[in-house]
Formats: C-alpha cells, structure tokens, sequence
C-alpha cells in the first residue's frame, strides 16, 4: 500500500518539525521538506501531495519582503483548503493561514507569548475530528509575538488562553491552524531562549528564568502525551480524504 506524502513548508533552519516530523512519520506520512529559505520554490500546485504542513519562523505573516516565499505559501493554502486537502499551520503557519483565508494577524497587543503553558478548549471543539480527545486545558509550548486578531470568516475558534483567544481553529473540515507550538524539543526551545533573550529582555521578559520554572524534558513529555495522538488523528484524516478523492 502507498504511504501518502505531505508537503511540509519550513520557513528557517531553527524552526523545523521537530518530533512533530517523528508523529507523523511513524502514523503512516511520507514527509516532503521545502526550503523556501534557501531558494525552492513553493508549488503553485498540490499533484503528488496529500497534506500540507505550514510551520513556524521568525518572520511575520506580512513580512513578504523579508520572505518572498510567503504569498505563494498563502495561494497554496487556500488552493488547498479549497480542495480539501488537510493543513496544518503551526505558530507562523497558522497565522499565514489565517491571513490567507480572510483572518487578520497583527503585533500582539499584549506582548510575546513564550514559554510553557496551557489553553482551554472550546465547548465547540467536543465535535472536532482532531481536539475531540484533547483535555480541556492542555499543555502547549508558546513562541509568538504576533498573533492572530480575528479569524477568516467560516473559520471555527476550537481553543483559546486569556492573552490571545485565537489559540486553535478549523476552517471547513480538514484545514486547521494552531497559534502554539507542539512539535518542539527541550534543545530547540533552549536554541529559541538563546537567541531571542535580548529582544525579550527588552520588553521585561527574563527567558531563563521563565524556563526554569519548570523542567523542559518534563514539559515534552506532557506535550507528547496529548499532541503525539494529535499527530495520529491527523494523518487518519489525510488517509481517509486521499482514500476519498480516489474514489
């Protein structure tokens, strides 16, 4: 049996699929890395691929001088939502998804997001093929200074946190945007303290100390446990609507 591939669009070297890449392998996903940073180009078509996946970066969703690459990745996500093709926009990705579809992304008015923490789900969200078995308030990795301010009008809120609402949505039935991180490492999150520091230092956020208030292997492993299943359900889903499309 063919495995199905999904085309994965990483915006920087730091800001990779991380064991989200591992989930996803082991469901069943064949996995297509694009590196628009270092000159491939983003298709302007979706033949061959069954899933696409948006991940984060340091750019904004806006920025289009900075990464040229970003209106041709909005064009691919609408092409493939229109297509019910199933997306996952992570941080970045779903901000750029939101943009693309209508929604609004603009500097988070209330500053950065970092560090552990936890979202509470949407009672609507009890009906949604990939957050039904999520708890209601689960363990997330937040890295984001700018955030999505509305969302794209047939858009679906599923999980939101006090400082920013539009922390997980769907729009139609297999195109999902999460503002959080879900595929980090312990290493890749010290890498982000590192190099964000300064910048957060400037707006009154000491990083390591943030980060020494809990272990970070031990909050991998809460994240693992809810959002490694996570992975799973989305790679049912991509089966089923490639099985559907060639029917």
């Amino acid at each position: 049996m063919r495995l199905p591939t999904g085309l994965v669009i990483q915006h920087s070297a730091g800001d990779g699929l991380g064991r989200l890449g591992d989930w996803l392998r082991e469901a069943g996903l064949l996995l297509d890395v694009l590196r628009p940073d270092q000159g491939q180009a983003v298709p302007a078509a979706l033949d061959g691929y069954a899933a696409v996946i948006v991940l984060g970066g340091a750019m904004s969703a806006w920025d289009d001088a900075a990464a040229p690459w970003l209106p041709a990745t909005r064009d691919l996500l609408r092409a493939a939502t229109a297509a019910g093709v199933p997306v996952l926009g992570v941080c970045l990705g779903a901000q750029l998804l939101a943009s693309a579809l209508g929604g609004r992304v603009e500097r988070g008015g209330s500053g950065p997001e970092i560090g552990p923490a936890l979202i509470a789900k949407r009672d609507v969200a009890a009906h949604d093929r990939l957050f039904r078995p999520v708890p209601f308030t689960p363990d997330v990795l937040q890295w984001h200074w700018d955030a999505i301010t509305s969302l794209p009008p047939d858009a679906t809120l599923l999980a939101s946190s006090t400082r920013y609402p539009h922390q997980a949505f769907r729009v139609r039935e297999r195109t999902w945007g999460v503002q959080f991180h879900l595929e980090t490492t312990a290493d890749m999150v010290r890498r982000w303290a590192a190099e964000d520091a300064a910048a957060l230092a400037d707006v009154g956020i000491d990083v390591a100390a943030l980060l020494a208030r809990r272990d970070l292997d031990e909050v991998h492993a809460d994240l693992a446990e809810v959002w490694q299943p996570f992975a799973v359900r989305f790679v049912e889903v991509v089966r089923e609507a490639e099985y559907a499309a060639r029917a």
